[in-house]
């Protein structure tokens, strides 16, 4: 073998390792490639296809272009459902950041004690949304329930009444669950986000005379930026697609004041079997899903763009 051949060799076997590793990655990543493309992509476009249809529940489908897209700008049932989704976002959002920040801070340093309350206020986490619905409506009865006798014994209503009858309280005992529920999973978020501040800017604040209060807003909330878009984006997500709560204890009362987007689009597409029409409408939803998330990233992204 000559010389000049050595190196046209040796780049042989480079471009060779480099191809088996692309290969070798692209089996570690197959699998969930799979789950993405049948559970995700698949789905996808199989509801995109049927909102453009007539999908009744039995007999032939027909295609009506976007008709069923149309329909829902005269869809008022909808409008109103996809206000109050939006009003129960807000509320239950800042709700949700109001406990679960300070939770966050409070579990976030070093002392044994902390692991304990961890686990305690993540345990609602692992309840299940339709069996935490089944245990508050429950507790919510006026006849065999908790709320109402303890109220009535501690003076603060005269007499049981019914949490559920009328909206005001119906919808404040829907976010008491919920943030009853999902604060522990947004606790440990804010904590991760917190635990990765390096501790040496804190000191050298405290050394430069910064108090508590300014360290919080200097550098504790702006090295926080990232872990609060994504705790935040999962909570809108998870509010805008709200259904359980409100299906199981409210049924969407009283009077259908608590009709979220989710919960119509369900009534349509398996009560009234407009399969088409009830794709649509999930489509729209998605769009509107996809938006906010955007958005959101957009406002809570760093001043450099990043």
């Amino acid at each position: 073998m000559t010389a000049s051949a050595l190196p046209t060799t040796a780049a042989r076997r480079r471009r060779s390792a480099l191809a088996g590793q692309r290969w070798t990655g692209f089996f570690y990543v197959a699998p969930a490639m799979a789950l993405v493309l049948v559970f995700f992509l698949l789905p996808l476009g199989m509801t995109a296809w049927m909102s453009l249809n007539n999908w009744p529940l039995l007999g032939e489908h027909r295609y009506i272009g976007l008709d069923n897209y149309v329909a829902i700008f005269k869809d008022l049932r909808f409008w109103n459902a996809l206000r109050f989704t939006a009003y129960y976002t807000v509320v239950v959002t800042i709700a949700i950041f109001a406990v679960a920040f300070p939770l966050a801070l409070y579990v976030e340093g070093p002392r044994r004690i902390n692991g304990f309350y961890r686990v305690a206020f993540f345990l609602p986490v692992v309840v299940g949304f339709a069996s935490a619905s089944l245990l508050w409506s429950w507790l919510a009865n006026v006849d065999s329930g908790l709320f109402s006798p303890l109220a009535e014994k501690l003076g603060l209503t005269d007499g049981r009444i019914n949490l559920l009858a009328k909206f005001d309280t119906a919808f404040w005992s829907i976010i008491a669950m919920v943030v009853w529920k999902v604060a522990g999973f947004t606790m440990v978020i804010l904590m991760t986000g917190l635990q990765s501040i390096p501790s040496d800017l804190q000191e050298a604040a405290k050394i430069d005379g910064a108090n508590a209060f300014a360290r919080f807003r200097r550098i504790t909330l702006p090295l926080m930026r990232r872990t609060m878009a994504l705790a935040l984006v999962l909570s809108v997500a998870g509010s805008v697609l709200a259904f359980d709560q409100f299906y199981i204890i409210l049924r969407g009362g009283p009077r259908n004041q608590t009709l979220t987007a989710v919960y119509w689009i369900f009534n349509q597409s398996f009560v009234s079997f407009k399969l088409g029409y009830g794709a649509a409408l999930s489509m729209v939803l998605l769009a509107i899903l996809v938006a906010l998330s955007l958005v959101q990233l957009w406002l809570l992204r760093k001043p450099d763009g990043t």
